[in-house]
C-alpha cells in the first residue's frame, strides 16, 4: 500500500468486467480524474475509439491465465489530450489463486517520446548537413586547385578552409543544429588568429540558422586569412571593425571594415577562391548581396540579406533550405 501510494507511476486496479476498482494519486496527476470521480467507472473512459479493442483483448488474455507483455500505447487525458503510455499488466488473484481482476502500472511517457522524435530529427539534420558538408568541401578543393599551381599550397590552404568549416560545425553541434550567435560565430574564426583586441565587434544578438552559420562562417575565414597575410593584422597598426544591424523591412545588413597604414597587396582586385565566397557563394546561400570593396584605408566587405534568410526561427525547422543550397552551390560552380 506503501508503494502504491507514494509511486510515481499511475497504479490501477479493475475487476474483469474492466471497471476501476482502485486509483492512487499518481493515476491523477496523470489522467486528471480523481479517485472519487472514476472508480466505479469503466476503465475505458481512458481509452481512444480506435484502440477499445486492447482492453477486450487484455481482459480475454488475463482470463486464460496468459501473460500479457508490456507495451506502449495511448490513453486520454481528462481534459481530452492523447497521451502516449507505458503499460504493465498483471493478473489479481484471490486467497484460492482465482484470477478476479487486473493491475495496471501506467507511466506518462510523453517527454520520452517528445525526446525520441528530437533525436530521429536530429539525425535526419545530421545526415543533411554532412551531404551538405560534402558537396562543399568538394567544391571548395575543385575551386582552390583551379586557383592553386603550388600542391603545397593547395593543401595548406584546403587544409585552413577545411578547419574553417569544421569550427562552423562545432557551433551547431553545441546549438543541436539550431544555429549560434553571429558573435561567437565570428570570434571562433577570428581567435584562431589571434591580435582579438584589434577586431571590434558590435550589433544586436542574431541566432545564424545553420545555412547562414555555414556560408557566413566560410566568409569570415577568408576576410581573417587575408586580414592575416595582407590586411590588417598583418601590420602592428590595422584594425578590423565588424558591425551588423537589422534595418527596416527586416534587411539584414554585415559590414567587415579594415583599416591599415599605407598600401598594400591586400588592396588589389582579385578573383581568388575568397572572392567567389565573399561576392557570391556566401551570400547566394543567404538569398543576399555581397559587395567587396578595395580602398585606401583597406578592404571591406558588406553583406546585405533578408532577415529570414540570415536568422533563425523560433520554432526551428530541422530541414535543409534546399533552395539556398542550390544557389550557393550554382554561384560556386559558375565562376571562372
Amino acid at each position: 500500500a506503501a508503494i502504491v501510494a507514494s509511486s510515481h507511476d499511475a497504479i490501477v486496479s479493475k475487476d474483469l468486467g474492466g471497471i476501476v476498482t482502485t486509483w492512487n494519486e499518481s493515476a491523477r496527476r496523470v489522467f486528471g480524474y480523481t479517485a472519487d470521480e472514476i472508480v466505479g467507472q469503466s476503465i475505458t473512459i481512458l481509452i481512444p475509439p480506435e484502440r477499445q479493442h486492447e482492453e477486450v483483448e487484455i481482459l480475454s488474455r488475463i482470463r486464460a491465465g496468459e501473460v500479457v507483455d508490456h507495451f506502449e500505447t495511448v490513453r486520454i487525458h481528462k481534459d481530452g489530450r492523447r497521451m502516449p503510455v507505458s503499460l504493465t499488466i498483471s493478473p489479481i488473484r484471490s486467497r484460492d489463486g482465482a484470477i478476479v481482476g487486473v493491475s495496471k502500472i501506467a507511466r506518462d511517457i510523453t517527454e520520452q517520446k517528445e525526446a525520441e522524435q528530437r533525436i530521429r530529427a536530429l539525425l535526419r539534420e545530421v545526415n543533411h548537413r554532412v551531404k551538405n558538408q560534402f558537396a562543399v568541401i568538394l567544391s571548395m578543393v575543385r575551386e582552390t586547385r583551379n586557383r592553386t599551381a603550388d600542391p603545397v599550397e593547395f593543401e595548406a590552404q584546403v587544409q585552413d578552409r577545411i578547419m574553417a568549416l569544421s569550427r562552423s560545425h562545432d557551433l551547431l553541434v553545441k546549438g543541436e543544429w539550431r544555429g549560434a550567435t553571429l558573435f561567437e560565430l565570428l570570434l571562433a574564426h577570428i581567435e584562431v588568429f589571434g591580435n582579438q583586441e584589434r577586431v571590434r565587434l558590435s550589433g544586436p544578438t542574431i541566432v545564424l540558422q545553420p545555412m547562414a552559420l555555414q556560408y557566413i562562417g566560410m566568409a569570415f575565414h577568408e576576410l581573417a586569412t587575408n586580414a592575416i597575410k595582407y590586411g590588417a593584422l598583418s601590420g602592428p597598426q590595422g584594425t578590423i571593425e565588424v558591425a551588423w544591424s537589422v534595418e527596416p523591412e527586416r534587411l539584414f545588413r554585415l559590414t567587415w571594415t579594415e583599416t591599415v597604414e599605407g598600401k598594400g597587396p591586400g588592396r588589389k582586385k582579385s578573383n581568388g577562391f575568397g572572392a567567389v565566397v565573399l561576392e557570391k557563394v556566401a551570400p547566394a546561400a543567404v538569398g543576399g548581396k555581397g559587395t567587396l570593396a578595395h580602398g585606401e584605408a583597406g578592404i571591406s566587405w558588406t553583406l546585405t540579406a533578408p532577415l529570414d534568410g540570415i536568422e533563425a526561427r523560433e520554432d526551428p525547422d530541422f530541414g535543409l533550405d534546399n533552395k539556398g543550397l542550390a544557389e550557393a552551390r550554382r554561384a560556386s560552380m559558375t565562376q571562372p
